[in-house]
């Protein structure tokens, strides 16, 4: 139970019953007074404070309102509000009484339950059409063999080039046409699989290995973040890779159709809780639109011109995932890039109810165009991604190796924001910082640093004291933007 007023700017507690501290992280002790739930840092997303007055003023009550607010540990709760309120005072101020239910353990099991039940639906889809995939494979595979061999004995006779062009477009077409009837046969799960113990890591490193050329030639970055230590998987190395080069092939695909070029993410971690290994493959392609994303692990849907795909690479590999006791999820919002999660059981055996794969959805990020950037980064391959990244994003950016040139550039010209890393030769991001102080107090505060490792080190000491944002590496670009965003304005 809660008594007190909330108004636009300030709240303050009346009574606050000893259950309400309970949910929201209190002591027993704690006095009623320094319990607010409606203060603006508890609530998760502010603009629903926002909304909460403006009902409370206009209706006078709310019923079972559904908020997310942070506990006293910061921590979020989902929680329900049933509250009457009196008329507004004249600076927008209501006092309210209001009962407050805690509901986070039945909005995760709402969430888990609506998971499992699309998952259900898609497996049973796959098992419906896995059975007709298989007849159909094996019935097509004698004549693409008796066109094959037929294709392959003429081409090996003296034929004028019109003759010569037929046939070996006849060869390479019923090639084409026997990989998707493999597909068809992976994706019906009626191949053999050889199973050990499997290195994610080396998967990704070999595959990627096969793509460097492709990538090089059509100015494609690949920034790999792969976990150390990680364990290894009871799998099949092969299919792995096929899922994985399916995924990096779309990505690649994606990105070049949007703007000729890309940035591909492809990191790796453990996932203790549910003893898996999950790897995730980002793009900052156009994305795919909410309305497409259901269907893209459907047999032959694809979104690509005639003759450019098959429309069974992403069936295929949610085939083979699944057999392997895992799942795969894509989050994606339109102009926003994509993201693949293949999450893989470290034993084998099939994983639980999803919990730890889920990743936060990157909002569509603005750049304040025009405005101008300095990123001082030592890294050279980690600064030109992050560079053509904010160029693409219509930022104006500049480089600098280390602090002694930032330094260089700052004097020389103006910026917006900063871009830097904490650990770098000559002058690292701290002693880049005291000057920075010196030189231009005002750009100082518009400092955002990136670094390696910050827990338990004198960098996290340094980072609260400075005020500024940070983000750990490897961090997401689109993370790195949201940042840019907030800082500027």
């Amino acid at each position: 139970m809660y008594i007190g007023t909330i108004g636009p700017a300030t709240t303050s507690t009346i009574a606050a019953n000893p259950h309400l501290k309970l949910i929201f992280g209190y002591p027993s002790e704690a006095p009623e007074g320094d319990v607010r739930p409606f203060d603006h840092e508890r609530f998760v997303d502010p603009q629903a404070r926002v909304a909460l007055v403006e009902r409370l003023s206009t209706d006078g009550s709310v019923n079972n309102y559904l908020m997310r607010l942070r506990r006293a540990d910061g921590n979020p709760a989902w929680v329900e509000l049933t509250a009457r309120a009196d008329p507004p005072a004249e600076d927008g101020t209501v006092r309210v009484e209001a009962l407050i239910r805690d509901v986070s353990e039945r909005k995760k099991l709402d969430d888990e339950t609506r998971d499992i039940y699309h998952q259900l639906l898609q497996a049973e889809k796959m098992a419906a059409l896995g059975q007709t995939m298989s007849g159909v494979a094996h019935e097509l595979n004698n004549p693409l063999a008796t066109i094959l061999s037929w294709a392959e004995r003429l081409s090996q006779r003296t034929l004028d080039d019109p003759v010569r062009r037929g046939v070996e477009t006849i060869q390479s077409e019923a090639e084409r046409a026997a990989r998707i009837v493999r597909n068809l046969l992976t994706f019906a799960r009626k191949r053999q699989t050889t199973r050990a113990m499997v290195d994610i890591n080396q998967v990704v490193r070999e595959t990627l290995a096969l793509r460097a050329y492709d990538q090089r030639v059509t100015n494609i970055s690949v920034i790999d973040a792969l976990a150390a230590g990680l364990p290894q998987v009871f799998a099949d190395g092969h299919q792995l890779q096929q899922v994985l080069l399916n995924l990096v092939i779309n990505a690649e695909q994606a990105m070049l159709s949007a703007h000729g070029r890309g940035v591909l993410v492809v990191r790796t971690w453990h996932n203790a809780e549910q003893e898996s290994v999950i790897l995730e493959i980002n793009d900052d392609g156009p994305g795919i639109p909410d309305e497409l994303q259901p269907k893209i692990f459907d047999p032959f849907f694809t979104t690509k011109e005639v003759g450019k795909g098959t429309g069974l690479g992403l069936t295929v590999a949610y085939a083979i995932v699944q057999e392997h006791g895992g799942r795969i999820r894509l989050e994606s919002r339109p102009n926003a890039g994509a993201s693949f999660f293949v999450e893989v059981p470290v034993s084998g055996r099939k994983l639980g109810p999803e919990g730890g794969m889920k990743a936060r959805l990157s909002e569509p990020v603005k750049a304040v165009v025009g405005a101008a950037i300095l990123v001082v980064e030592d890294e050279t391959k980690l600064a030109s991604a992050v560079v053509d990244a904010l160029r693409d994003a219509g930022y104006v950016v500049q480089h600098a190796v280390d602090g002694i040139e930032a330094l260089a550039k700052i004097k020389a010209e103006p910026f917006d924001l900063v871009i830097c890393d904490l650990k770098m030769p000559r002058l690292d991001g701290q002693s880049f910082s005291r000057e920075l102080a010196s030189a231009a107090p005002a750009l100082a505060k518009r400092v955002i640093f990136v670094t390696g490792d910050v827990a338990g080190t004198d960098a996290e000491k340094f980072l609260q004291e400075s005020g500024c944002r940070w983000l750990a590496k490897p961090f997401r670009l689109g993370d790195l933007l949201r940042a840019v965003r907030d800082g500027l304005s």
